[in-house]
């Protein structure tokens, strides 16, 4: 008895398991659906002027628009997009309305000649980011150089003489041809959580496949007795 009735509880317990682990990712990819509608919404929302004090908690992907004149200095982040390879977000100081920010101008290809921004007033119409792209493998950033890796607000604006504010550009007054578009998007929020539960439901159908062998076997050895 006790070499049926134990691996049966075992088994019946993983299995519950793996399920409520399953079920638990489906919450979560709901929460997070969620929390991705929001942020679209924030995104392709009506700009407003471009806050006093911005900060990440109340700000982030606020839709804004701000009027003003592009310094000449620009930051080369460098970073990869999928089809086209290589190249570098250029983020340059914008003073508005007494104050300068730092902008994201666009995306330069890596072999392109990079044009200074032209000159007069521009509107620029975009997103609040406080963007993370720092892990454990980012190099430090090459001030100096002028090399950059991740976009640290903290040191770019002390590079630039600017606030640790970044507006990512979708559209111009005075549009630059040598630079893309590179607006914020959603797609870039991980959401994993279909993945995650596909992943717990597959193990639990393994674990009771093993689990129902497991008690044919030891069926079939009885029956032999």
């Amino acid at each position: 008895m006790q070499r049926t009735v134990i691996p049966l509880i075992f088994g019946i317990a993983g299995f519950a398991v793996l399920i409520s682990l399953g079920n638990w990712q489906l919450h979560r990819l709901e929460w997070k659906e969620a929390i991705l509608s929001d942020i679209n919404e924030k995104i392709a929302g009506e700009p407003v002027e471009l806050p006093g004090l911005p900060n990440e908690e109340a700000h982030k992907y606020l839709s804004v628009a701000a009027t003003g004149i592009f310094r000449q200095d620009a930051l080369r982040i460098l970073v990869s997009r999928r089809e086209i390879g290589a190249g570098y977000l250029i983020v340059s100081p914008f003073e508005t309305g007494g104050r300068a920010i730092l902008v994201q101008r666009g995306f330069l290809k890596i072999e392109d000649e990079l044009r200074p921004p032209s000159g007069g007033r521009t509107t620029v119409t975009g997103n609040l980011h406080w963007p993370d792209d720092r892990n454990g493998s980012t190099p430090e950033n090459d001030i100096e150089g002028n090399l950059w890796f991740a976009r640290d607000l903290a040191q770019m604006a002390s590079a630039v003489n600017a606030e640790p504010v970044l507006l990512i550009a979708r559209e111009t007054t005075r549009p630059e041809p040598s630079l893309d578009m590179f607006p914020i998007d959603a797609a870039d929020v991980p959401n994993d959580h279909l993945e995650y539960a596909v992943t717990w439901f597959l193990l639990a159908m393994v674990w009771a496949g093993m689990t129902a062998y497991y008690m044919y076997r030891v069926f079939r050895i009885r029956q032999g007795e």
